[in-house]
């Protein structure tokens, strides 16, 4: 008499649950930090951006003849720059309007000194621009 299989037994379930959760177990840690990933990600595409913004107004600062305190760029946003060096400054109306980027749905913070501008999800996690030199730099050690 020929035996049929018609399923599958307790122990081959069993078996099978397990090694689901041990490949659970495994492939969770790996997706658990994906907001630090993330942030750090926002943060280096935006020092990206800053460099980008900055060489543009200061080409545009340059072409027109490298006086005056604004730029305006060709779809009619007005940057705010520093006499003489064409960087945008560090307050509302340079380097903010320069990237034209809503940080407020974005999570990050902007708070802006005389020559320091700080977009920043928290105080370890952040980019920093100087409208003294308009290089941005990243600080990434707690996001």
């Amino acid at each position: 008499m020929k035996k049929e299989n018609r399923g599958f037994t307790l122990i081959e379930l069993v078996i099978v649950i397990a090694v689901l959760g041990i490949l659970a177990i495994v492939a969770i840690p790996r997706f658990i930090n994906v907001t630090a990933e993330s942030h750090t990600a926002v943060l280096n595409e935006l020092a990206a951006d800053i460099r980008l913004a900055v060489m543009l107004v200061q080409g545009k600062y340059r072409v027109g003849g490298s006086s005056g305190t604004t730029v305006t760029m060709d779809d009619g946003t007005v940057v705010t720059v520093t006499a003489g060096t064409g960087l945008p400054i560090s307050n509302t109306g340079g380097i903010d309007a320069a990237l034209k980027y809503n940080f407020a749905s974005s999570g990050l913070a902007l708070t802006s000194t005389a020559t320091t501008a700080v977009f920043a999800f928290n105080a370890t996690c952040s980019v920093t621009y100087s409208n003294t030199t308009g290089i941005p730099t990243t600080l990434l050690t707690g996001c």
